[in-house]
């Protein structure tokens, strides 16, 4: 994150306790057996075939982008003509698979050019490379196969939030199910949804209104719940439209044991066009779905229960914790919820007063990966952010993380500094803090206190503070002591 130096590659952030109770060693989760996926489930080297059987499109048009040298960020009208007569394939099609390129990491968007991205360079020797392309596939699956134009935004998001539940329904039927009970869920989960958001059902009408309006009260309720439930039923279509054509599952005729079906069902009034239908995972839904599940199953297993948590409480959370256990904690939360709403709502955390949530959330967004850069890209102007997403950035690029600094400019990393100081003196111990000093990029304290005082961040003098009373060196405190007391009176 920051201030990593040879000595300890750790943030060095650990809540505010005496020496004598040094940090504990993280919960030993080793007892617990290597979870085995569903019986018949393929191996690893399977499931990357098929990722790799449905995904040539999408890996043709990156390679054609890496031949281009930088092609243009956004695909032109006239790059997609020129991609389609190179690859024998409709402009459509080109489209289609550019979006899938970019969601799965193969491309990359980049100072307003696109170049191959590093999955592009593993795709052929590393399955497991291939599979976390592809499950970013999947929970991308709305970005990839949009929402009908006519449709309204909130029933489209409720929809989506409701999908990873219909998701689960189907792993752990462990076979097909029909789209009326599919159609049912969908309808109860978003009725909790409304009624999470404490949402007023219409028909809770004033009683003092006139009897003679109950008649046509209740038949403007009954077109409404018709409506709804037709808007349902066709975004229940779009979703499955979409998972079906990311590979997550198939969607086939429900078979009949005669030309009427068992007892009759041919001939009923409720047989519709739902009723005949079943969805079922595909090899690649199911393994994906169930690493889902069991990710959940473990973090709600852990002492922490950070799952429940929203993304400041489990960054506090995991403050305590050595990075892997950490990162663990992190992959647990992410798994679930949906991507998007999941870095929105670490930014968000990072935005806070808290220095030490700041370095965290973005350590949660290191393992988000792909899916965050344009939200990370996004805040990249916001004075606070700025070094930290920058330094995302220049890791997800590539750049060896002991040397990612190089990408902020002086004054940035001096902002940095500052910011990391002030997560040591809220949650670390003194010795940390003088230990945080050797990291500074000047080379002398004069020269330090100097930027530091000229940085601006809101915390300098609290910074200064600690820092004095926590240093050996009188001479030196007293220097830092002056530096405080000038910033605090707005002196040079």
């Amino acid at each position: 994150m920051t201030s990593r130096t040879p000595r300890d590659s750790r943030l060095r952030l650990v809540r505010n306790r005496p020496m004598a109770t040094a940090r504990r060693p993280a919960v030993n989760r080793g007892s617990r057996p290597a979870p085995r996926p569903p019986e018949g489930t393929p191996p690893p080297s399977e499931l990357a075939r098929q990722a790799r059987a449905g995904l040539t499109g999408a890996v043709a048009i990156a390679h054609w982008a890496a031949a281009e040298h930088g092609a243009p960020g956004a695909l032109s009208d006239e790059a997609a003509a020129r991609a389609a007569a190179a690859l024998g394939v409709s402009e459509r099609e080109v489209r289609t698979d550019w979006d899938r390129a970019r969601l799965i990491g193969l491309i990359e968007h980049h100072a307003g050019t696109t170049r191959p991205g590093w999955r592009l360079q593993a795709w052929d020797r590393d399955d497991s490379a291939v599979l976390r392309g592809w499950v970013a596939l999947l929970d991308a699956w709305s970005l990839a196969c949009p929402a009908p134009e006519t449709a309204e935004p909130t029933a489209v998001a409720e929809v989506v939030e409701a999908v990873p539940q219909l998701l689960s329904l189907l792993q752990l039927s462990a076979g097909p199910v029909q789209i009326s009970a599919l159609l049912d869920m969908l309808r109860q989960r978003v009725a909790e949804l409304r009624t999470e958001r404490c949402e007023v059902p219409q028909e809770a009408t004033d009683p003092r209104e006139p009897a003679d309006g109950a008649g046509g009260a209740a038949s403007a309720d009954d077109a409404k719940d018709a409506e709804d439930a037709a808007t349902l039923e066709g975004l229940l279509d779009w979703a499955l439209d979409a998972l079906s054509s990311v590979g997550a599952l198939t969607v086939r005729e429900e078979p009949r044991d005669g030309p009427e079906g068992p007892e009759g069902a041919g001939s009923g009034p409720d047989d519709a066009k739902g009723d005949r239908r079943e969805a079922e995972l595909t090899a690649l839904g199911n393994w994906a779905v169930w690493v889902k599940l069991e990710q959940i199953c473990v973090a709600a297993q852990s002492p922490a229960g950070n799952i429940e948590q929203p993304a400041a409480d489990m960054l506090r959370g995991c403050a305590g914790l050595t990075p892997g256990p950490a990162r663990a904690e992190y992959r647990a939360w992410l798994a679930a919820r949906p991507v998007g709403s999941a870095v929105i709502e670490l930014i968000d955390a990072a935005r806070g007063d808290d220095a030490l949530l700041r370095g965290l959330a973005f350590e949660a967004l290191r393992v988000v990966g792909a899916p965050a850069e344009p939200n990370v890209r996004a805040v990249v102007d916001e004075s606070c952010l700025r070094p930290y997403a920058l330094l995302w950035l220049a890791e997800h690029e590539g750049a060896d993380p002991d040397e990612a600094l190089d990408v902020l400019t002086r004054e940035e990393a001096t902002w940095l500094w500052v910011d990391t100081a002030a997560a040591i003196s809220d949650h670390g111990e003194s010795p940390l803090l003088v230990r945080h000093l050797e990291s500074a990029v000047q080379g002398t304290v004069p020269a330090l206190l100097a930027e530091v005082r000229a940085v601006g961040h809101p915390r300098t003098v609290q910074v200064l503070v600690a820092l004095a009373a926590a240093h050996p060196d009188p001479a030196l405190a007293k220097a830092v002591r002056r530096a405080a007391f000038q910033v605090h009176t707005g002196g040079a």
